[in-house]
């Protein structure tokens, strides 16, 4: 039951209603019996610097960030974390006594899932990503850090590729890649990661990329946890390629998000199996 003593934090996003953040996170204040409550809230771009001021204003914990406001976000806040200040975007708001600091927890998730899933050796990579906005700058950068070979940007905004390209350059070669020559760049690659919203409920049907660029020396990865298997996972799993899906990094940066709200140990397991028990209903 929420009380006055209930330390709220919640989920800013646009849109939110897909989301399994408060189911999870809930899940998860129960398990370890803290008095916290977590809710999604539908935020708009023009309405962000005031739902920014509503932390404050309302006394929340914290906040995680989602699509579309990882970048955005940042202006808004009075401290940075180092990590986050690199990457260039932020998913989990502290609120420490009215100041606002921003973390980057999505790229350790990330990787860790995706080691952990696949058995992949990172420093054998050569990596296509599709997308070039606050998830693929986290995942870029987490990548770089841990020594792949290569990375290829893809994103409809190739002004914004080419930025994200030249701010890794100093860690790990990497270009920005026109959609036209999409297939050319994904047909030598190791790792393809989808890292758009292209495939997202309810727009289930639609995939990044053609299905005939895939090819059978790919690992293939796709940040989308709802629905658990994208039209991109299921076409590669088709073809023999190991797949690997957003929800052990969802449940990874949601876990650390946790520890950075509460200060103790998040229930990880349990974070995962109510997720996965949630997306195969």
């Amino acid at each position: 039951m929420i009380s006055s003593k209930t330390k709220l934090v919640g989920l800013f996003g646009h849109p939110v209603g897909h989301s399994q953040s408060p189911i999870m996170h809930n899940a998860a204040f129960r398990e370890k019996d803290l008095n916290y409550a977590y809710a999604a809230f539908d935020i708009p771009g023009e309405k962000l610097e005031e739902a920014v001021a509503g932390i404050r204003g309302l006394g929340l914990r914290g906040v995680n960030v989602t699509i579309p406001h990882k970048v955005t976000i940042m202006s808004l806040l009075d401290e940075i974390d180092p990590l986050a200040k690199s990457i260039g975007a932020v998913n989990t708001v502290v609120n420490e006594n009215g100041k606002l600091i921003g973390y980057n927890t999505d790229g350790s998730g990330y990787v860790r899932s995706l080691v952990e899933e696949t058995g992949i050796d990172l420093s054998n990579q050569v990596v296509t990503m599709l997308g070039a906005g606050g998830a693929a700058r986290a995942v870029a950068f987490t990548l770089a850090e841990r020594g792949v070979k290569e990375i290829r940007i893809i994103n409809r905004s190739r002004e914004k590729a080419l930025r994200l390209a030249e701010s890794l350059n100093s860690r790990v070669p990497t270009v920005a890649i026109e959609q036209a020559d999409a297939k050319q760049a994904i047909a030598d690659a190791t790792l393809l990661i989808n890292t758009t919203s292209i495939g997202m409920y309810p727009n289930v049907d639609e995939m990044p990329i053609s299905a005939e660029f895939l090819h059978s020396g790919l690992v293939v990865s796709d940040l989308i946890y709802n629905p658990l298997e994208t039209k991109l996972l299921a076409k590669a799993r088709e073809l023999g390629n190991k797949t690997h899906s957003g929800v052990g990094m969802f449940v990874n940066q949601g876990a650390l998000a946790f520890e950075l709200w509460t200060g103790e140990a998040a229930p990880t397991q349990l974070m995962a199996e109510t997720v996965l028990r949630q997306l195969q209903q």
